[in-house]
């Protein structure tokens, strides 16, 4: 009998289950420090079962790697954080916060999904999808019912269908400019309550990081994102729409850090490149032309944060390196300086 082929894992299957590793453990360590302050009991439910999903994913991807002989990343470890700090939120902000890393996750799977060619790593990101989905699920019910889930704005139903008959449909600079449709309305919002988490973990992380030069790009941050629920509460204004609430509020006094300065750079810079992604999502269905100017300007200057946030971690040597294809061009070199000799 013919031994079964081995079928090696492609760089973008490898390039996932590296950036579920780093995802899940910075979350672990986010969750045990949850848990020892979290008093709501539904939120604590919605805590652990995090806890086990992602301390599963941890080992499943350990197992992908070991097999393919890829190293395991170092990622994040129990030194990152100090589970008996004083609480630095409050229990609304716990469940917030899972709300939005679960959209986060989601996004992820999906393209995970998407790009695995290899039976066992598609069944393995379609159960995470699946898993993840009914957590979405207990958590939005949840916030429903303890009243703090805000509701995006609705809009009044048309009367019948109708197409577009002008160009002025995309005017957005000069002229009388188009309501939004309901596609632009949803992406504001959601970008906005990204925004508005970006905020709250900042003014926390801000009262706790131990370097100085942590803290000044943590407060560069925070103006960066208020500027951006500034620039899109002004739109929603226009066009007598509600805005989601702000949660800084939900950040206790706390001077003690939780978590190690390499941490809070992690998840700063999880945020930052995940804002960019779905500005350019945004980007992408927006037909009227200030919005699409907006979320132009909007992203380079995320985009110029991260590169600036990429550089402090180089310096401080957080920044774990992803697995990349061999360097070819050394490798000849170095043949072709062997045969010189």
């Amino acid at each position: 009998m013919e031994p079964t082929p081995i079928i090696r894992l492609t760089a973008p299957e490898i390039s996932s289950l590296w950036t579920q590793y780093m995802f899940d453990t910075m979350s672990i360590c986010f969750l045990k420090y949850a848990l020892e302050h979290l008093e709501d009991q539904d939120i604590r439910d919605i805590y652990k079962q995090s806890l086990e999903i992602a301390e599963g994913h941890v080992e499943h991807v350990k197992k992908f790697l070991k097999d393919e002989k890829f190293p395991i990343p170092q990622g994040f470890t129990d030194e990152d954080v100090n589970i008996k700090a004083p609480r630095l939120f409050q229990d609304p902000f716990y469940l917030y916060y899972i709300y939005i890393m679960i959209l986060q996750g989601l996004t992820g799977y999906a393209l995970a999904v998407s790009t695995s060619i290899r039976a066992d790593l598609r069944q393995y990101n379609m159960s995470c999808n699946t898993e993840t989905m009914l957590l979405f699920e207990k958590t939005i019910d949840t916030m429903l019912t303890k009243g703090i889930y805000s509701r995006p704005p609705i809009i009044v139903p048309a009367e019948a269908v109708d197409f577009v008959k002008h160009q002025s449909f995309l005017t957005g600079w000069f002229g009388d400019r188009r309501p939004l449709t309901s596609l632009e309305i949803g992406d504001i919002t959601f970008n906005m309550n990204k925004m508005h988490l970006h905020i709250a973990l900042k003014v926390g992380f801000s009262q706790v990081a131990v370097s100085d030069k942590i803290r000044k790009y943590i407060n560069r941050g925070m103006e960066i994102s208020t500027k951006h629920i500034a620039a899109f509460e002004k739109i929603f204004r226009e066009e007598k729409l509600n805005s989601p609430v702000s949660w800084q509020s939900y950040v206790t006094s706390s001077t003690t850090s939780p978590f190690s300065d390499k941490w809070m750079m992690y998840q700063i810079q999880l945020s930052t490149q995940a804002a960019i992604a779905f500005y350019g999502a945004a980007l992408s269905v927006t037909a009227r032309r200030d919005l699409g100017e907006k979320y132009i300007a909007l992203t380079i200057e995320l985009l110029r944060y991260a590169e600036d946030g990429a550089n402090l971690m180089i310096d401080n040597g957080w920044l774990e390196e992803p697995p990349k294809a061999s360097d070819r061009r050394t490798l000849a070199k170095g043949k072709k300086e062997g045969m010189d000799r």
